[in-house]
């Protein structure tokens, strides 16, 4: 179900493009389609944090599934960019949902491996990443090849439509069948979590927030980012992307079994600095061999970000808060996200370029990741259980 949760956010950058013929929309219309399926992914999640409290988890995940069963069939039978914005952000609300219930009944099912756990799920999800410009050119192959009358755009929100369908029905069955672990009941009070565990979910985004933002421009903007500025088709661009996303399916694995293994902060520290000098090399990356080592540089650094700072928030947070101290976490990470396909495509429509966008990305994060350094050096952050017992 994991895939299609993820595939929800993000199928509409090789989208973009071929949207953005058929409406002739702007570039700042077209992002706002990609921030609207972020922000909606991002704004249920204290709401659905508290209803944590009350509903069990499975009960949520069902629900998630059921808002992605519908919402793509808005957008396949959208005639208007409105619509289409309002579906973006109802199948980003479904992963919004999704996440913050899975992700800490993952923690309590693995409690002693939640790297391994959150790790594994991820690569699952970047499966559905990784194969996104490819559904997306099989579609549009489809629409070209004239084997159906129908857009490729409108097919492949189709298809996502009857494949929710499918994964929401099977994993409530299994749901039946499932007898779930009890740490759902400790988390009762989803106020008194955020405010006794600010330290942790303030560090955690301070980590992730700009990245994270960079990340999200950088990628729902990455076909026409390389189709603008670099020597090459869109065919390739989207293969460049594909790269991008295929780098992070063995990132998660990897970067969860590390999270399990090493202290959290340098790790982190790490990965940020790492992600800004991929970003910084990708801008000055001209030729193919180039771009393809960048590329796939870019999606092992960045996808490994996630399980390492997942991993870090839920093994800080005790049972009690776990759940509602993530959503808390999670909403601000999103929110944060979610601005950086407006923010790119607003800097491109008043005269930007690209490339002076993105190094300007990456010399804020350099400087961001410096500062966090310097932080950990000095006051320190809450470095969780686990580390804290390895006296990281």
């Amino acid at each position: 179900m994991v895939l299609l949760v993820n595939l929800a956010r993000v199928v509409f950058a090789p989208l973009l493009e071929p949207i953005r013929s058929a409406f002739g929309a702007s570039a700042a219309a077209i992002g706002l389609l990609a921030t609207l399926a972020w922000l909606g992914s991002a704004l249920p999640r204290l709401p659905t944090g508290y209803l944590l409290t009350l509903v069990p988890r499975y009960a949520v995940i069902l629900a998630a599934g059921t808002i992605l069963a519908a919402a793509p069939l808005l957008a396949a039978t959208a005639t208007s960019l409105p619509v289409l914005w309002a579906s973006a952000f109802l199948m980003g609300l479904s992963s919004g949902v999704y996440f913050i219930a899975a992700k800490p009944l993952l923690s309590d099912l693995f409690p002693g491996a939640i790297g391994r756990a959150v790790g594994i799920h991820g690569t699952a999800s970047q499966l559905a990443a990784a194969g996104a410009p490819l559904f997306i050119t099989g579609v549009l192959w489809i629409e070209g090849s004239e084997l159906l009358l129908v857009e490729g755009w409108r097919l492949a929100f189709g298809l996502i439509s009857v494949f929710a369908v499918v994964a929401t029905v099977a994993f409530g069955a299994i749901a039946r069948t499932t007898t779930f672990p009890p740490g759902e009941e400790l988390d009762r009070d989803f106020l008194g979590a955020a405010r006794r565990q600010w330290p942790v979910i303030l560090s955690g985004v301070a980590f992730a927030g700009l990245a994270g933002l960079a990340w999200n421009g950088l990628f729902n903007f990455y076909v026409s980012y390389l189709v603008t500025t670099k020597p090459i088709t869109a065919s390739t661009a989207r293969e460049l992307l594909t790269v991008v996303f295929a780098a992070g399916v063995p990132a998660f694995a990897i970067a969860g079994r590390l999270a399990d293994r090493m202290p959290y902060i340098p790790l982190l520290l790490g990965i940020v600095g790492g992600f800004a000098g991929c970003l910084l090399a990708l801008t000055l990356a001209s030729g193919l061999y180039g771009l393809v080592a960048t590329s796939a540089a870019l999606g092992f650094v960045i996808h490994g970000l996630f399980p390492t700072m997942d991993t870090y928030v839920l093994d800080s947070l005790p049972d009690a808060h776990r759940a509602s101290a993530y959503a808390v976490f999670s909403a601000g990470i999103m929110l944060l996200n979610a601005l950086g396909s407006v923010v790119v495509g607003t800097l491109i429509d008043v005269g930007y370029g690209y490339t002076a966008i993105f190094r300007t990305f990456a010399v804020g994060v350099l400087v961001l990741a410096a500062l966090l350094t310097a932080i950990h050096l000095t006051i320190g952050f809450p470095t969780g259980r686990r580390s804290a017992q390895q006296g990281a």
